[in-house]
């Protein structure tokens, strides 16, 4: 599997699948999930409320994935997960890592090549960016080979980037 961190705009990727950093409502919201849910159109807000009528009623948990249609993105899916919220005292290094692994589980289960990834939980859920870089990076390394080829980290920011760009370095 090949790893690459890009620059830019999780929504105009054009890869096979996404990963929406969502909150437990799958609802929409702000940030990725919130430019998500507009870039995929109103149809993605009526998947949501399906999968919540019908699978979640209680909303995806921390940790786990589930997917969507793209929609009018140029993914064919969405993999929505939910990051832990550091202010919130979910602090355990294990979540966090378990949206990534779930995500890619997700993937591979969809027979997706290539799945692009934002920085799960370090925006506003307050996960200091180096310990999410360091975590995505050797979970994602660390994965079973399955259909994925191609794994991006699409981040905001130069900030950002660098930290990813050095936890790649450190896991080779």
């Amino acid at each position: 599997m090949r790893i690459e961190i890009v620059e830019g705009d999780i929504t105009r990727r054009d890869v096979d699948a996404i990963v929406n950093a969502a909150n437990s409502s799958l609802l929409g919201g702000g940030g990725v999930d919130g430019a998500i849910h507009r870039a995929a159109g109103p149809e993605l807000l009526e998947a949501c409320r399906e999968l919540r009528r019908v699978r979640l009623p209680g909303g995806l948990p921390v940790g786990a994935a589930v997917a969507t249609p793209g929609f009018q993105l140029a993914a064919r899916w969405i993999i929505h997960t939910v990051g832990p919220n550091w202010h919130a005292g979910e602090r355990d290094p294990g979540l966090l890592a378990s949206c990534f692994a779930e995500s890619l589980a997700v993937a591979q289960d969809l027979g997706a090549e290539s799945v692009a990834f934002p920085a799960i939980s370090a925006g506003i859920y307050g996960w200091d960016r180096r310990e999410v870089a360091s975590i995505a990076v050797s979970t994602v390394h660390t994965a079973a080979p399955g259909s994925v080829e191609v794994v991006e980290f699409v981040l905001f920011g130069p900030e950002m980037a660098r930290a990813f760009r050095s936890a790649l370095r450190e896991v080779g």
